[in-house]
């Protein structure tokens, strides 16, 4: 059974930075797209950022140029560095595995997810 666990949360001050984590169990890891969406109160679930198998990355152009989505698949972890953090990027943050390298579907169950708080 998949399983993907969140961490990295937290309460930061506008202009700063957090680096969520996303380790992943019950898959072969290395063979997946994989993704972060965010979710604010009263807003949809949206695409925040993805990674292919081969390490091409996309973004939604509210967070382009600030956080940047890696993966090591020998842990079994994607990671979202988040720099300049608005207020605006207060949201639950989840990870998925990704349907295709370049869209913005995610595939898949998803986890408890990581509260980012942005206080300005």
């Amino acid at each position: 059974q998949v399983q993907v666990v969140e961490s990295g949360g937290g309460l930061v001050q506008a202009g700063g930075s957090l680096r969520l984590s996303c380790a992943a169990s019950g898959i072969t890891f290395s063979i997946y797209h994989m993704c972060w969406f965010r979710q604010s109160p009263g807003k949809q679930r949206e695409f925040v950022a993805g990674i292919s198998t081969s390490g091409s990355t996309n973004y939604a152009d509210s967070v382009k140029g600030r956080f940047t989505i890696s993966r090591d698949n020998a842990k079994n972890v994607v990671y979202l560095q988040m720099n300049s953090l608005k207020p605006e990027d207060t949201a639950v943050y989840y990870c998925n595995r990704k349907l295709t390298a370049t869209g913005t579907r995610a595939s898949g169950s998803w986890g408890q997810g990581t509260q980012v708080t942005v206080s300005s």
